[in-house]
């Protein structure tokens, strides 16, 4: 039956073990931005809290494009276990590490993973991908920049920076 199902999907093997990988990779995200945004939220940082609640929930849908992605193309994508994450951190600032952190986790994994499409010939699943390479450009810059404004905001106007973290966006493209 695996082979008869194999022949109906142009997904590799190799490709479909990734990407299920992927999207576990992505929900952990998710609960490790979840478990941030509590953090903050028990620590008075609304704003940061706000952020991260955000970030949750797009990790989530990063996942799920995914999931989504493979059933589409006849694959198996598999609900992933998602482990305890941590719940305390030691400040605002290791907060924002974690996220760079992740952030730059989640990249090296896509990169992999067109590597693995590269080497298939799943020109199509590398399509796909190149979405998550765009968005990981996001990711990166804003988490750095995060880190640059904590550094750069004295710790007595915490409520600023706060606030400021929060409105932290990615205008450039280099794409485009």
């Amino acid at each position: 039956m695996k082979d008869l199902a194999r022949l109906r999907s142009s997904v590799k093997e190799s490709v479909e073990l990734a990407l299920n990988q992927q999207i576990q990779m992505e929900l952990v995200s998710s609960s490790k931005y979840l478990a941030m945004a509590g953090w903050c939220d028990r620590n008075g940082f609304d704003y940061s809290a706000g952020f991260f609640y955000k970030q949750s929930e797009e990790e989530r849908k990063h996942g799920m494009k995914l999931f989504h992605y493979l059933c589409d193309q006849g694959g198996t994508a598999y609900s992933p276990e998602v482990p305890a994450v941590s719940q305390e951190f030691i400040s605002l600032r290791s907060v924002f590490e974690g996220a760079l952190d992740q952030e730059i986790a989640v990249t090296d994994s896509i990169n992999r993973i067109i590597g693995v499409c590269r080497r298939e010939s799943d020109y199509a699943t590398e399509e796909l991908l190149k979405w998550y390479v765009k968005e990981q450009m996001e990711e990166e810059y804003i988490a750095r920049r995060c880190l640059e404004l904590i550094d750069q905001i004295p710790a007595d106007q915490i409520y600023y920076l706060d606030k400021k973290l929060a409105s932290v966006t990615y205008d450039g493209n280099p794409f485009e």
